[in-house]
């Protein structure tokens, strides 16, 4: 990996910068990757899970993948523009400037939940900036993870980008590697140790991590659209997304006829869900067991579980809505990462934006409600990295807002131009002016250096 870094920071130095036409097609080339392999995608994906259907592979991982792509190369020239400004009043008629310019390699690495939106996504925002990419894949999507390496061996060159695989020690080898920037998608567990590692070389990260993502239902919300938006968010790709739906808060008096309706809705998304191959299997036994567990745990504990479908085929494990959960429970505690979905009832929307704001900053949040004053409060008081109103998990694919978490859950932002100006160096030039006054401000101090200061300072 050392060697593979070297070379990069070789090429990028001996080559001029890239310009425009360097970075659209290399753009080009990722999105021809994508677009003329979809099919290859989805099959290697699904093995990975045991099963996930090629509909939910195209809507959410090609369909943002080359939107952000075809976003980015419609917008980079203007994004390389050095950005001019006056400056300050004393100091005119100088000028000022931000040159974007290239960090150099970046690293990334990629989590196996959606192992080719979170791999092309920030890739396509470096080589907009100008940048060389290493990229790690996951070890727990093997079929994929070879795929990929094998796609971008045959569309960019070595020192262009290149892809690693290997297991957990590979990865903490690759986030200590001396990167210019290093992107990390994945827990808030390994994501500490990824920026430890980083320290060492001073090496500036980007985290995206995960954490407890609410859904506030608020009085007189159109329940059965919060409903069907909130099943949509919860059980594509089985739960298995940084941004679900982690749990509910909701009016006390309306449980019941939200675990009704949900009842209905999963139904209609997903008929027969233990034999539908539309509805995703848990990526591992591992991950599996863990969530069974936690649902026989806090049934054990005094939750209800409301069992929505059987649990056949390949690691399928039925969408579980828990009621009367307390705060001891693991699935109140930890993220969640599956198609369980706690249900908290609360009095008031106080009590709702108290609950969220007692508990670390998520990662997204969504609300449903038409009423003005309940948004405007939510939005005021509570702090999240993205957040939706009637709809989730759709924030992420606006290439016109950045997506990162706030405290546990992130650091640091990336799509589209934020994520363009987070691989770049914004260097700051200042131009002095052939005819300038700053002379007026050189020793010795004397009496006119006196009556210009007492100007300056405003006395």
């Amino acid at each position: 990996m050392q060697k593979i870094l070297d070379a990069m920071r070789a090429a990028h130095r001996q080559e001029p910068p890239a310009d425009g036409a360097t970075r659209r097609d290399r753009l080009d080339r990722l999105a021809a990757l994508v677009r003329d392999n979809g099919e290859a995608i989805a099959t290697a994906i699904s093995a990975d899970f045991g099963q996930r259907s090629s509909e939910e592979t195209s809507l959410l991982e090609v369909f943002p993948s080359l939107g952000g792509i075809k976003h980015a190369r419609k917008h980079v020239r203007r994004w390389m523009r050095v950005r001019r400004h006056w400056a300050g009043f004393w100091f005119l008629p100088a000028r000022v400037a931000l040159q974007p310019q290239a960090l150099g390699v970046v690293g990334i690495i990629v989590p196996w939940n959606y192992p080719l939106y979170l791999a092309v996504g920030p890739i396509t925002d470096a080589l907009a900036a100008g940048n060389r990419v290493m990229v790690k894949m996951s070890e727990l999507t093997p079929a994929f993870s070879a795929l990929f390496a094998d796609l971008v061996a045959r569309y960019f060159r070595a020192d262009e980008v290149s892809v690693v695989n290997g297991d957990a020690d590979v990865a903490a080898a690759f986030s200590a590697l001396p990167f210019d920037h290093l992107l990390f998608t994945g827990s808030t567990a390994v994501g500490r140790h990824v920026m430890r590692a980083a320290s060492a070389n001073l090496t500036p990260v980007t985290l995206e991590l995960g954490g407890k993502s609410p859904a506030i239902v608020a009085p007189g919300a159109r329940m059965d659209h919060a409903v069907e938006r909130i099943v949509f968010g919860k059980l594509v790709n089985a739960g298995q997304t940084c941004i679900a739906p982690d749990y509910v808060l909701l009016p006390r008096d309306q449980v019941d006829d939200f675990v009704a309706r949900v009842g209905k809705r999963v139904e209609a998304f997903y008929p027969s869900i233990g034999e539908n191959n539309q509805y995703s299997s848990i990526v591992n036994d591992r991950h599996f067991d863990r969530l069974r567990g936690w649902r026989e745990d806090a049934v054990a504990a005094g939750a209800k579980a409301h069992v929505l479908g059987n649990e056949e085929g390949t690691r399928r494990l039925a969408p579980s809505l828990l009621t009367n959960v307390t705060d001891e429970m693991t699935v109140m505690r930890e993220e969640i990462f599956g198609p369980l979905l706690p249900i908290v009832p609360y009095d008031r929307i106080e009590d709702a934006i108290n609950f969220v704001n007692d508990r670390p900053h998520p990662l997204s949040l969504y609300l449903f409600t038409d009423d003005r004053r309940i948004i405007d409060d939510v939005l005021a008081r509570t702090r999240a990295g993205g957040v939706t109103i009637n709809d989730t998990l759709f924030h992420i694919a606006q290439h016109n807002l950045p997506f990162g978490g706030v405290g546990p859950s992130g650091m640091g932002a990336y799509h589209g131009k934020t994520g363009f100006d987070t691989f770049s160096r914004l260097k700051p030039i200042l131009r002095q002016a052939r005819l300038n006054g700053v002379g007026l401000l050189n020793p010795p101090y004397g009496t006119r250096f006196r009556r210009m200061l007492s100007i300056m300072l405003g006395r």
